[in-house]
């Protein structure tokens, strides 16, 4: 099995709050997997990379009605 952290250590790594993961998981914002064991939310840090890494980009996409 992976490592499993906490909240907070995922949140550092992140650079977010808890709070902010706290969201994401309760409105589905963003496919960041977690593991729930009880009541406690774990993430596996593997996954954290791997989410890391598919939002990964090299240029910043054109907005529709901002000059250019």
């Amino acid at each position: 099995m992976n490592n499993l952290i906490n909240e907070k250590a995922a949140a550092a790594i992140l650079d977010v709050s808890p709070g902010t993961l706290s969201v994401w998981r309760s409105t589905g914002r963003y496919a960041l997997p977690f593991v729930k064991v009880g009541r406690k939310v774990r993430y596996r840090v593997s996954d954290l990379e791997r989410w890391i890494e598919r939002r990964e980009h090299t240029s910043t996409p054109a907005r529709e009605g901002v000059a250019k």
